[in-house]
């Protein structure tokens, strides 16, 4: 029997402890939302909630009033929840293997053991395995965005030649912006009225940002941005990169100056630039690497698989064999097999965010221990790394990565819309 929200809603509306002795029920928790198939309990968004506070103690960020902080909150939760339920349909999971590598990761970009990390975690008062259940949930989530908004995406030819020629006329400067942003929503099909309510509120905190008050504290109050409960910080980013709903309105802008409201079909948009800084373009760093791909199954477990893929890794680290003849027998990678494996020049950054963190560590010819991707399970071999040219084949990449970054930001949040407006939600406590 498929379970309705109103079944889960009678199910779940509080979690209760009875004592042998007594009637009364205890309430250990209760649901705050449904959402969909799933519930956000009220410890969830207490716990957020706790840590935004640790976190502006600390920065010396002032924080709306509890009530407003719980509305944002709760808000985040919701479209967490939509983005991992869309995660468990199309069977993304990140691993314990995987898990353990990026922490591994975090420890070791912090000059730290991952035991000196978990020490420091509980010294400040948090828990461990809650850390890792964080860091689980945050791959997810932007592992489910890439793979979603990325189908999303095209980058026609035209667009490229456009962006060379104009990266071409930028000349040597590379300019980036540090921008905030709050956005005053419309719902979908919205009617003349829901628009003039929209801009009124949008050109109300317009007015208070003109009078001085805090751009951060208005965000947190009144975004419904993605960056929300951040400020509005979407932090540093190259100017060829902002939306472009916002290029031509920030293209001679000044730091300090807000710009908006900005009409789109979200809603209404306010920017700050909170900074401008230019420097000569980073040359582009390059990597030939190669690799074995073993995806598990019903068949293949995980563990087999990373078995598999140790006694490959030790056989070619002994002498014993090739590792282009073992990824030609074994990858099933059907772009790179045929080829050894052989990946040939990138920018890392294309690659799965695991993957290319991977190669980030290694030394040239080294081969990596086996270690989990979205895709599967890999050893990667660093063959070379090198600084490309200003060829114009390297321009023509570097024009489609910044389209397609540009174009992301904006079909990530017209997907998040969207799976709201589709799904079923339910606020319970909405006295809060």
């Amino acid at each position: 029997m498929r379970m309705t929200p109103k079944m889960l809603a009678a199910m779940v509306g509080g979690v209760m402890m009875f004592s042998q002795a007594q009637a009364q029920p205890e309430v250990l928790d209760k649901v705050a939302a449904i959402v969909d198939q799933g519930v956000i309990l009220e410890s969830d968004v207490n716990d957020m909630m706790r840590d935004i506070k640790a976190s502006a103690l600390k920065s010396g960020q002032q924080l709306p009033s509890d009530r407003v902080l719980h509305v944002q909150v709760l808000d985040r939760l919701i479209t967490e929840e939509l983005e991992m339920q869309t995660a468990k349909r199309i069977g993304l999971q990140i691993s314990d293997a995987q898990l353990d590598q990026t922490i591994g990761n975090i420890a070791k970009d912090q000059k730290l053991s991952v035991e000196q990390l978990r020490h420091k975690i509980d010294s400040e008062g948090g828990n461990f395995e809650s850390y890792r259940e964080h860091v689980r949930t945050e791959l997810t989530l932007g592992e489910v965005r890439r793979i979603v908004v990325s189908r999303r995406i095209q980058v026609s030819p035209q667009e490229i030649e456009a962006m060379v020629k104009q990266l071409d006329e930028q000349g040597d400067r590379n300019v980036e912006l540090h921008l905030r942003h709050i956005l005053i929503d419309v719902p979908q099909n919205a009617n003349a009225a829901q628009l003039a309510d929209a801009k009124d509120r949008a050109e109300k905190v317009l007015a208070r940002l003109n009078k001085g008050e805090d751009f951060a504290q208005l965000a947190i109050v009144s975004s419904s941005g993605n960056h929300a409960l951040e400020g509005g910080d979407l932090g540093w980013m190259n100017a060829n990169e902002v939306p472009t709903l916002f290029a031509d309105a920030l293209k001679d802008a000044k730091k300090g100056e807000i710009i908006g409201p900005i009409r789109s079909g979200a809603g209404f948009h306010i920017i700050k630039v909170d900074g401008i800084r230019g420097q000569q373009t980073v040359e582009l760093e390059e990597v030939h690497a190669r690799h074995i791909l073993v995806k598990p199954s019903v068949i293949l477990s995980d563990d087999k698989a990373k078995a598999e893929l140790e006694q490959w890794r030790s056989e070619v680290l002994a002498g014993k064999a090739d590792f282009a003849e073992l990824a030609k027998e074994h990858s099933e990678d059907p772009g790179s097999a045929s080829q050894g494996g052989d990946l040939g020049w990138a920018d890392p950054k294309i690659y799965d965010p695991t993957f290319s963190n991977t190669i980030e560590h290694l030394k040239k010819g080294q081969i990596s221990e086996p270690f989990r991707s979205s895709f599967g399970w890999h050893i990667v071999q660093l063959i070379d790394t090198r600084t490309t040219d200003a060829t114009q084949q390297a321009k023509k990449e570097k024009a489609y990565r910044v389209l397609f970054n540009r174009k992301f930001n904006e079909e990530a949040l017209a997907w998040l819309r969207e799976i709201r407006s589709q799904a079923y939600i339910d606020i319970l406590d909405k006295e809060k």
